[in-house]
């Protein structure tokens, strides 16, 4: 393998630990947790596998600001403004999306660590992806976000910055590296726990993290199967391109190895109301994992990716008598946000009991 070099960034191997009451509570799989919201910086999370690389490079070929893309709550874009500063670097983050009236959740982030958070409204064009065929608004969301890339670019370059432009997710053949690794990482714990698993599970989104855990699984020839659990209805449409994207990688890198169709396995029915909107069902899966484990997962991403993978252990999709890792990608900063949290406050801080000092005032001397 032509292996490049990469930054250490990350807190690395994170943990990999067995989910003990949610295995009495079920009494299916068993069921373990590899915990990639501990990997470190801006408050971790699975990007940062992929940006050691990526970051590497840049700094290489002498760029000096990280500009990358996302949803207004990003937490690529967060882990992106955070491998800026750590590396003495200017960071840029371009949001899908209308500003909202005060920053929350990852906002906050962004802006303590200081990105420049740039907003590329796309109200109009989401409006038409019901009565528009799904490869002409992609064409007319990558054209627009071209022309605003073009003009950053040019403004930036007049003050003698130089900008690197990390794609959504760190998906690149250098970003599908880290999760390849990660494959090595669990093999090599598991053999030091005197474990084996059957199954990797992983959210799908833009695809970045499923694809280097299939690389690794097909380049260490992995003793488990990698499934995916789909949690946009974009990684449904593009999954086709996301397996190309994975041998493209194999072929850049020289690894001598193909992933195949019957390789690609993933579940489509995790997306619930959409990416990023509320919905109880995720909110219980939330609560419950809360409740049992102690480990937060958020309703953005990995509470929906891990209702799914409790869906597929409840079924028995993944069979009874088998083992199991689900990867937490992180995300935790999503709690917090505006929409996530409105729907909080109603369910759980309805009527707190409370002590009223002048109730006891008489008892007291």
């Amino acid at each position: 393998m032509n292996r490049p070099e990469k930054l250490k960034s990350c807190f690395l191997p994170t943990p990999l630990h067995e989910l003990k009451n949610l295995n009495e509570q079920i009494g299916k799989a068993k069921m373990y947790m590899k915990r990639d919201d501990l990997t470190g910086l801006g408050l971790g999370g699975n990007k940062l596998r992929k940006l050691d690389y990526i970051v590497k490079d840049a700094k290489d070929k002498g760029y000096t600001t990280l500009m990358t893309f996302g949803g207004v709550q990003t937490n690529h874009g967060r882990l992106t403004a955070a491998a800026a500063a750590a590396n003495g670097m200017k960071c840029i983050i371009c949001c899908y999306g209308q500003p909202p009236e005060e920053m929350s959740g990852n906002l906050v982030l962004d802006r303590v660590m200081g990105a420049e958070v740039i907003f590329l409204d796309t109200s109009e064009l989401k409006k038409l992806y019901n009565i528009r065929p799904y490869d002409e608004i992609a064409h007319k969301y990558r054209s627009f976000r071209k022309l605003c890339v073009e003009e950053i670019i040019t403004e930036r370059e007049k003050l003698g910055e130089k900008v690197y432009e990390v794609p959504i997710g760190g998906h690149s053949h250098l970003g599908t590296l880290g999760y390849c690794d990660c494959v090595k990482e669990i093999m090599d714990q598991l053999d030091k726990m005197g474990e084996t698993v059957d199954y990797v599970v992983a959210g799908n989104g833009s695809g970045g993290t499923f694809a280097g855990l299939l690389l690794g699984m097909k380049y260490y020839n992995a003793p488990f199967k990698v499934l995916g659990v789909n949690i946009s209805k974009k990684a449904k449409e593009e999954s086709k391109k996301i397996l190309e994207d994975v041998n493209e990688t194999a072929k850049h890198f020289d690894m001598g190895v193909t992933v195949d169709e019957e390789d690609y396995v993933y579940y489509e029915d995790t997306t619930g109301i959409g990416y990023n909107v509320p919905d109880p069902e995720t909110r219980e899966v939330i609560y419950k994992l809360a409740q049992a484990e102690g480990i937060l997962v958020d309703p953005c991403y990995t509470g929906k990716s891990f209702a799914g993978f409790l869906k597929l252990i409840e079924d028995e999709v993944i069979p009874k008598d088998s083992k199991c890792i689900f990867v937490h990608t992180g995300g935790t900063p999503a709690l917090w946000t505006e929409e996530h949290l409105d729907q909080m406050n109603k369910e759980l801080w309805s009527d707190p009991k409370t002590f009223n000092y002048k109730d006891y005032e008489y008892k007291i001397k």
